[in-house]
């Protein structure tokens, strides 16, 4: 996998020269929606998607059926201008995809670099263990990892928030299954209602962040819209909930050194990429690496400084397996002994959710260039008016993943103000939370609270999700005027 960033990078750098120097010549991307290719590549991505929905089922990684759908879909693009005479237009649009891809891709590997450092550094662990030992009851709880996951998941991402806040619920409700479900559902829904309103929070925000649309404050409009998404179902749902309190006996865990130094660290980086973006102009990925570069300094520190454990010869340390060449570099061929090493913290990085990423901005940026989004933004947008597209374009992200739906709306541009590309963000970024398969947050926890939180427990909630869906949407209309 060490290759992959190289590659990313590789493809960046390649591709900028030429797509500056080719833009100016290229031609008015085509219609070919009506052609053999555009039937071709439209039957390629929906036979890639359709394993990505059984991805459960067949154990087979989403990434992988997309990646080599992109390819194809890439060809048949080439294939369809070159019969039009036209040899250099798919060439640069797809490095300008590429490049699209390759910004995202290195944003997305700091910041998930920084997730996972913390949680190494048993950040989250820590803060698990604190609220299983309060004395709270049931009820209690259920509104204690509501509100913390909707107040995380803008910082650390709804994926990994949904997950914390996913184990506290296990390990509070033991074998009150109905807790357990419910209180389930209330993460996921918080989880990405709290990721709505921050570029951080879900990478649908991020991409439109990344593109310019609506800047770093301009996000925070969304809080009370959010806000009123996750409060309305779990209001109906806290109903349902015990006021008895819970069972104890967890076992504790405490914070490893340098955690809140990590956790400061993250902060840091996220202000100075939020003006290095609005007061230098520059892209935010930009101040992602230079303190994901402060974080690996600091790992070294660690590594200089974190203890080693060693136990009859075996190594109980995270990171212990990496000192072979260093103890035989010095003679000693007895163990295999390894203090801190960030690069492990690395290689944890979720690279099917990257390579997926990959997939569907190729896969999407190719059916942009055939024309389909084209027709598809003067279906929805021209004929329904942008209130009521962006509206069902979120519910939409129920049934398919929220990221290809996002990246069509922006490969569409529909020519929306500020108002409709943040009604946008909150359709796209809640509407998945209607469906336990609509976002990444719903189909982790139902692997993490298997048999007890499905999709039908889900299904059954699903309309208070929807009140809470409107009312949301409603209240962003209402403020904003319109």
């Amino acid at each position: 996998m060490k290759w992959i960033p190289a590659l990313a990078v590789g493809l960046l750098c390649s591709g900028t020269e030429a797509v500056w120097a080719m833009t100016d010549t290229a031609t008015t991307p085509l219609n070919l929606t009506a052609s053999v290719y555009g039937y071709l590549a439209l039957l390629i991505f929906t036979l890639s998607y359709v394993f990505v929905v059984l991805e459960e089922r067949l154990a087979l990684r989403k990434s992988k059926p997309v990646i080599v759908a992109a390819g194809l879909i890439w060809v048949v693009v080439a294939l369809a201008y070159q019969q039009h005479g036209d040899q250099h237009t798919a060439g640069i649009a797809l490095r300008h995809y590429i490049l699209d891809y390759a910004e995202l891709f290195l944003f997305l590997l700091a910041a998930m670099t920084f997730v996972n450092m913390m949680e190494e550094r048993r950040v989250f662990a820590a803060l698990r263990t604190w609220l299983v030992s309060r004395d709270y009851s049931l009820r209690t709880i259920y509104w204690v990892t509501g509100g913390l996951t909707f107040i995380i998941s803008p910082i650390a991402d709804n994926l990994s928030t949904a997950l914390l806040m996913g184990a506290v619920v296990l390990a509070v409700g033991e074998h009150n299954y109905r807790f357990i479900s419910v209180g389930c559902i209330n993460v996921v829904v918080a989880a990405n209602a709290g990721g709505a309103f921050s570029p951080f929070g879900d990478i649908t925000t991020l991409m439109v962040w990344q593109q310019g649309l609506v800047e770093f404050v301009d996000f925070f409009r969304l809080l009370l819209p959010s806000l009123i998404n996750w409060l309305v179902p779990a209001l109906l749902m806290s109903l349902t909930v015990e006021h008895c309190r819970p069972g104890s006996g967890q076992r504790h865990q405490r914070m490893k050194t340098g955690g809140v130094t990590v956790i400061l660290m993250f902060l840091a980086t996220i202000a100075f990429s939020v003006l290095v973006h609005s007061l230098l102009h520059l892209p935010p990925v930009l101040g992602m690496m230079t303190g994901l570069g402060a974080l690996k300094i600091y790992g070294y520190y660690l590594s200089l400084h974190d203890p080693i454990f060693r136990e009859h010869g075996h190594i109980t340390h995270h990171h212990a397996e990496n000192t072979a060449r260093h103890n035989i570099m010095h003679g000693d061929h007895t163990g295999v002994v390894r203090r801190f090493d960030i690069f492990k913290v690395v290689e944890r990085e979720s690279w099917d959710t990257l390579m997926f990423f990959y997939g569907v901005v190729l896969c999407v940026g190719g059916l942009a260039t055939l024309g389909y989004l084209a027709n598809l933004s003067t279906l929805l947008y021209g004929n329904l008016g942008p209130d009521l597209a962006n509206a069902l374009i979120g519910m939409l992200s129920a049934l398919v993943d929220n990221i290809p739906i996002m990246f069509a709306v922006l490969a569409m541009d529909p020519g929306m103000d500020l108002d409709q590309w943040l009604l946008a963000t909150l359709a796209v970024g809640t509407g998945g939370s209607l469906l336990s398969i609509g976002s990444a947050a719903g189909v982790a926890l139902m692997g993490q609270a298997q048999g007890t939180y499905t999709f039908i427990s889900h299904l059954k909630w699903s309309w208070a999700i929807l009140l809470g869906y409107i009312a949301g949407l409603i209240c962003h209309l209402w403020l904003s005027g319109t």
